[in-house]
C-alpha cells in the first residue's frame, strides 16, 4: 500500500527536510494553501525523522509528537506512520494531558484555585444589592457546591480526563486542560523544560485553528530550548474559520517560512475560482499540481429569496446535469453532490432535527453554536460518541459492542465495583438499563433529551459533565434564571441558560437525524465542519436570510449589504472583520470541489446582487447565472 510518505517530493517538502537535517534544530512554518497536501508533507516529515534520527531518539528515550485538531485527523496520521512508537499523536486536548498527567499536585492547586474564584464571584453576587432573590439563592446554592468540590481534592487520589468537568470526582473536562496547561507551561520554566527533553520535535497540523494561548506556551518552550528543539507548524490562515484559532502565525527572524502553493485538488475552473478568492486575504497564488489535469466548471445562481428554496436548488442541479451530460448532478444519492451550508434550517427540517437546531444553533452563544454544528459541543457530544451507539447496538443485538461501549464508559464496570463481587447480577441490571436506554430513542418515544439525562444519572450509565446536573435541576424554573442572569450583566450566562433549557425539551429521537447531519451520512455538511474533505461535486449554499450566523455575513462579503460601523471601524483599526472571516469560509467551501462547484446564492434583489457579484470578478461573467436563465424562471407568456 502507497502511504502518503512514498508519495513524490514537492520542493516544500525538499526545504523542510533540509531544516530537519541540520545540526542545530530550527523551528519553521509550512504554508500550505487548500488542497496543496499539507498532512503529505506532514507525514514525510515524520517519516524522515524517525529514518534518521530515530536511533538517537530511542536511545534517549524521546519521541516526536504531532500535534491534530480533530480525532478523524488523528487516525489519518496513525495510519500513514504505521502506529511508529517513536511518534506521538493526538489532539491538542489529549497533547496536553499528556503533558500535565504526571503533575497532580499542580493540577490540584490550579483546581483548587478556580474553585475559589468560583466562590469569591458567587459571594460577590450575594453581596450586590441589585441581586436578585433568585441569583442570591442559586449563589449560595453555587457555594456549597463548590466548597464540596473544593474539599474533594484529596492528595491521595488523582485526577483523570474526560469529556466533561467533575471536580467532585476529579475529572477534568476539555475546557480545563486548554486553559489550565497552557497557563502552567508559561508559569513553569521547569515545565517546559521537561516537555522539550521528552519531545524534541513538536509538530501542529492545522495551526491556523490551535488557540492562541497553546501557541504561546509552545513558542515559550521552543525559545527556552533553542537549537535543540523543533517547533514545526503547518498551516494556513486562509483557513481560519473558527474564532478561537490563533490564525496566522507569527515568525521570529530565525524561523524557516516554507510555502507550499500547490494545489492537487482542484480542477482548473475551480481553481481559478479559489485563486480570485483569495486574493482577498493574502499573496499566495496556488499553481496546479500533479499530472492529471482536468478543465471542471465553476458558476455561480443568484436565486430569489421566497419559499421555493429546495424546488430552486432541484432546478439549479437539474440543469448543470444537463449542461454537463452528468445525471449524477440531479441524483439523490447522498454522495453524488455535497451541499455546503452554513446554518441551514431546511436540512435540520427535512433530517428531522428541528428542534435541536432551534435550540442550539438559533439563539445560543457562539460556544454553543459552534460545537452543535461539528458535534464538538459539550451538550451533545455524550450523545453522539456514547448514548446513540450503546442504544444502536442495543436494539441490533451487538452484545459485543454494547459491552466494549459500558467498558469504557460506564462508571459500574470500573475495578472497585466489579472488586465488590455480585458480577453477575450487575451485567443483568446493565442489560435491563440498556434495553430501557434503547426505547428512550426509539422511533415512537415521547422521551425528552431530560429524560434521557435524568436515565443516565439516576442509573449510572455514564459519567456525566457536572452542567448537566445542574441544568436538571433548573430546567423548570429557566425562564426566571435567565432574566435574573441578564439583570446581573451576564449576557452570556443567560443565552447558554436558554439554549440548555430549550435544548432539554428536545425529543430525544431527533439525535438521529442530528448524527446522520454531523457524521456525513446526509448530503448536507456544514461549511465550518468540511476543511480537509473533497468532494468531486460541490454545491455551496449561500443564505444570509435563513441563517443566524453573526459571524459570518455573505451578504457584506458581496457587497449586497452595507457595513456596519463596526465593520468599518474594525477595518480602519486593522481588525479582523465579519468579510475577512466569510472571505477565508468561502475559499474553503470552494477549495473543497474537485470537478465541478457550483454557488448558489439566494437574494432579496437578485439583479443587485447579481451586479455586485459581477463586480467582484470572482467567477467568469459567463458563469454568472440568474433565475430566469434556468427552465423555471423562464416566462411562459
Amino acid at each position: 500500500m502507497i502511504t502518503r510518505a512514498d508519495k513524490p517530493d514537492t520542493e516544500a517538502d525538499r526545504q523542510l527536510r533540509h531544516c530537519l537535517e541540520q545540526s542545530t534544530l530550527t523551528n519553521f512554518v509550512m504554508v500550505a494553501g487548500a488542497g496543496s497536501g499539507k498532512t503529505t508533507s506532514l507525514v514525510k516529515a515524520l517519516d524522515h525523522l524517525m529514518k534518521t534520527r530515530g536511533t538517537v531518539l530511542k536511545r534517549r528515550g524521546q519521541r516526536v509528537a504531532c500535534i491534530t485538531y480533530t480525532e478523524v485527523a488523528e487516525k489519518e496520521i496513525w495510519a500513514d506512520v504505521g502506529n511508529a512508537p517513536l511518534v506521538h499523536v493526538s489532539t491538542v486536548h489529549s497533547f496536553l494531558w499528556t503533558v500535565i498527567k504526571p503533575f497532580q499536585d499542580d493540577i490540584r492547586s490550579w483546581v483548587a484555585e478556580q474553585l475559589a474564584e468560583k466562590i469569591k464571584k458567587s459571594q460577590e453576587k450575594i453581596a450586590a444589592p441589585r441581586t436578585h432573590k433568585h441569583t442570591r439563592e442559586r449563589a449560595q446554592l453555587d457555594i456549597v457546591k463548590f466548597e464540596a468540590q473544593r474539599n474533594a481534592l484529596s492528595k491521595t487520589s488523582r485526577f483523570t480526563y474526560g469529556a466533561g468537568s467533575d471536580y467532585q470526582n476529579l475529572m477534568l473536562g476539555h475546557e480545563d486542560v486548554i486553559k489550565m496547561v497552557p497557563m502552567l507551561l508559561l508559569k513553569r520554566p521547569l515545565l517546559r523544560t521537561l516537555v522539550a527533553e521528552r519531545f524534541p520535535f513538536i509538530f501542529v497540523d492545522e495551526s491556523q485553528d490551535t488557540g492562541p494561548d497553546v501557541v504561546k506556551a509552545l513558542r515559550e518552550i521552543a525559545n527556552g530550548a533553542a537549537g535543540r528543539f523543533c517547533l514545526g507548524f503547518f498551516g494556513d490562515a486562509m483557513q481560519k474559520i473558527y474564532m478561537t484559532g490563533v490564525g496566522r502565525i507569527d515568525m521570529s527572524p530565525e524561523w524557516v517560512c516554507i510555502a507550499k502553493p500547490e494545489n492537487f485538488r482542484c480542477s482548473d475552473a475551480v481553481l481559478s475560482v479559489v485563486n480570485k478568492i483569495r486574493a482577498g486575504g493574502d499573496q499566495l497564488v496556488q499553481t496546479r499540481g500533479g499530472v492529471n489535469q482536468c478543465k471542471g466548471t465553476a458558476r455561480l445562481f443568484v436565486l430569489p429569496i421566497d419559499d421555493c428554496r429546495t424546488q430552486r436548488l432541484d432546478a439549479v442541479k437539474n440543469w448543470i446535469a444537463k449542461e454537463n451530460n452528468d445525471p449524477d448532478w440531479a441524483s439523490d444519492d447522498e454522495g453524488a453532490v455535497r451541499i455546503l451550508v452554513l446554518v441551514h434550517k431546511m436540512a435540520a427540517k427535512r433530517l428531522g432535527f428541528s428542534d435541536l437546531y432551534a435550540a442550539l444553533s438559533e439563539k445560543a452563544p457562539a460556544s454553543i453554536k459552534n460545537g452543535f454544528l461539528d458535534g464538538t459541543a459539550w451538550a451533545v457530544k455524550p450523545f453522539l460518541s456514547y448514548l446513540l451507539p450503546l442504544a444502536k447496538a442495543v436494539g441490533n443485538g451487538h452484545e459485543f459492542d454494547v459491552m466494549s461501549l459500558l467498558r469504557v464508559n460506564c462508571p459500574r464496570l470500573g475495578k472497585d465495583n466489579l472488586a465488590r463481587g455480585g458480577v453477575s447480577e450487575l451485567l443483568q441490571q446493565l442489560k435491563e438499563d440498556t434495553a430501557k436506554l434503547a426505547t428512550l430513542f426509539s422511533s415512537d418515544s415521547t422521551a425528552t433529551v431530560r429524560d434521557v439525562i435524568r436515565f443516565i444519572d439516576d442509573c449510572g450509565l455514564a459519567r456525566l459533565d457536572s452542567r448537566f446536573i445542574e441544568y436538571l435541576s433548573i430546567v423548570d424554573d429557566g425562564t426566571t434564571i435567565a432574566e435574573t442572569a441578564i439583570d446581573d450583566g451576564e449576557e452570556e450566562v443567560s443565552r447558554e441558560n436558554r439554549a440548555i433549557i430549550a435544548y432539554m425539551k428536545c425529543p430525544a429521537t431527533q439525535f438521529w437525524g442530528y448524527q446522520s447531519y454531523v457524521e456525513d451520512e446526509s448530503p448536507f455538511f456544514t461549511q465550518q465542519g468540511i476543511k480537509g474533505a473533497e468532494f468531486k461535486r460541490v454545491l455551496t449554499l449561500v443564505d444570509d436570510d435563513e441563517g443566524s450566523h453573526a459571524q459570518f455575513s455573505y451578504n457584506k462579503y458581496f457587497g449586497i449589504a452595507r457595513l456596519s460601523d463596526t465593520d468599518r471601524k474594525n477595518q480602519v483599526e486593522g481588525k479582523e472583520t465579519v468579510v475577512d472571516r466569510t472571505r477565508r469560509l468561502f475559499y474553503v467551501c470552494c477549495s473543497r470541489a474537485i470537478q465541478d462547484l457550483a454557488v448558489v446564492v439566494f437574494a432579496q434583489d437578485v439583479s443587485v446582487a447579481e451586479k455586485k457579484i459581477l463586480e467582484m470578478g470572482l467567477f467568469p461573467p459567463e458563469q454568472v447565472r440568474v433565475f430566469a436563465d434556468l427552465p423555471e424562471g423562464k416566462s411562459t407568456e
